[in-house]
Order: C-alpha cells, then structure tokens, then sequence
C-alpha cells in the first residue's frame, strides 16, 4: 500500500517562530561540491546517454574523470581566488582511487559530508545490513583519511530506504540534505536521537541545469543570480539558504566555471550575506534551535 511520507512534518515557512542567521544576515549561501568515484561498468551520470549501456562505459566514464583529474582542480584555484569556502559531498572510494582531491579539500579546509561508497550503488534497495555497513564504511574511511569523521550526509542521487535516517543517527550523523524540500533548517522524524534536515538543492543543481535542460552557459550564471536575488529580498523578512549543488565533470569545464565564478563574486559582493559551508549551517542551528 502507498505510504505518506512520515520523516518530517509540515511547516508553511510564514508561520513559523522568527529564525536568524549568527549576525542577523538575510541570507546563508552554502557552495557543494559532490565528488564522486564511479565504476567504468556500471550506468550512471551520462552525457551520452544511447551509449550509458555499454560495459565499459568509455565515453561517459571519461567525461566524469576529466572532473576529476582537471575539473576539481580548476575549482579549487577558483575558490582560493574568491576566498570562499566550499562544502564536499564525497564518495569513500575518491578516498582510495583519487586522494590527492581529498588531499586539497583538507588543505583548504572544508568540510567533508559523507556520500556513499561510490555513486555506482544508492541506498534504496539494499538490505539494513548492507545498507549500515555502506554508511559505517563511508565515515570510516573519510575519518581515516583526513582526521575528522562526517557529522553530513548526502546520499549518492539523494537516494535513500525508509531505514536510513535512522541509520545514519546510529552512525553519529547530525545532518542530511537528501530532503531538498525548505529554505531553513529543521527536524527529521527518527527513532531515537535528533537529525537536521540542512537545505540543499535540486532547483540551482548544475545536473538539471546543464544536463537535463541542456540550458546554455550564459542562462547557467543568470539562474543562479535569479535565485539569489528572490532569496535575498525575501530573507530581509524571513531569513533563507541557498545552496549551490555542483559536479566537477559538469562545472569544472572551463566554459562553466567562467560563469559560476562570475555569479558566485556577484553573490559575494553583496552585504548581509553568510557564505558558509554546510557544517557552519548545521553547528548554528544545533546551537540556536537545539538541532
């Protein structure tokens, strides 16, 4: 029988008790960057998409990689130039198949979330068992490779089993951004213990702009500016997140990152702004809310 869904209540964000940002901003901005590891012979993310059938997946496995071995770079270098901060979702497998990315996202200190083991395989269908030893291995992993263990998840396509939550509470989580259904932090339904929902995006996600909708590049940095704008007016009253959802195969291409560093300076450049990352988001409500 269908099911509603039961993992949080509803809230009409008008009706809520008044919420603030750490010094009264109108508006936290939080960039991700998922950075994934893929298997050359499973279907997955695809450019190509007749061809994503194909073992191995040479054409489409290749675009993905070029984030990894150019793309990710060219945004690390973009970031530093900004002086923003970024997020990372990251895959457990990046950690033994591409370290030096791991490597560069601890040099410059951002935050790492856990991702799965690799975005070959989602949560969904997988036995509890499986499906706890995904998550333990994951945090395990990353905490092994850069010193401090994930306190944020994000499922590999936001995909998850009606189990999950409350795995990832067993597992020590305090976040997830699988549920992109708010502008403001709140309360996930668990069995035991507290989980934060953390707003995340499928609305400004460069793999419904740039892939699904095949926008052009210039409509890619407008998209971006167009949200921030609404948000921005509309957190002078009721205070928002806007968080920005990235892939390095997509947005590591040189004729893209030309345009997210413009929005992303535009963004910056204006007063009453938190650029944040998606722990600083979680540490705040935590503090203030009791998340």
């Amino acid at each position: 029988m269908p099911q509603d869904n039961t993992r949080y209540d509803f809230s009409a964000i008008t009706q809520r008790e008044p919420f603030r940002w750490p010094n009264g901003e109108r508006l936290a901005v939080w960039v991700c960057y998922n950075v994934e590891h893929f298997k050359v012979d499973v279907q997955a993310t695809a450019q190509s998409e007749g061809l994503a059938h194909l073992k191995p997946d040479v054409i489409n496995y290749a675009w993905r990689d070029y984030g990894m071995r150019v793309g990710m770079w060219r945004l690390f270098e973009m970031m530093e130039r900004l002086g923003i901060k970024g997020s990372s979702t990251l895959n457990g497998e990046v950690c033994i198949h591409e370290k030096p990315v791991v490597d560069e996202m601890v040099r410059l200190g951002w935050p790492i979330l856990g991702h799965g083991m690799t975005n070959s395989q989602n949560l969904t269908n997988l036995p509890e068992d499986e499906e706890r030893k995904v998550i333990g291995d994951t945090l395990a992993i990353i905490e092994q490779t850069t010193g401090t263990r994930p306190i944020g998840w994000l499922g590999p396509a936001l995909a998850e089993s009606y189990v999950t939550p409350d795995l990832l509470v067993e597992a020590g989580v305090k976040y997830v951004c699988d549920w992109a259904c708010d502008d403001q932090p709140f309360q996930m339904n668990v069995k035991s213990g507290k989980l934060a929902s953390i707003p995340y995006t499928q609305h400004i996600n460069d793999i419904g702009m740039g892939l699904s909708s095949k926008r052009a590049d210039q409509e890619f940095y407008q998209m971006i500016v167009d949200q921030f704008d609404v948000l921005y007016r509309e957190g002078a009253t009721i205070p928002r997140t806007m968080a920005i959802a990235l892939h390095p195969f997509l947005v590591g291409a040189p004729h893209l990152s030309k345009y997210l560093e413009q929005a992303l300076a535009y963004i910056a450049g204006h007063g009453d702004v938190w650029m944040c990352t998606g722990d600083e988001i979680y540490n705040w409500y935590a503090s203030e809310y009791g998340g």
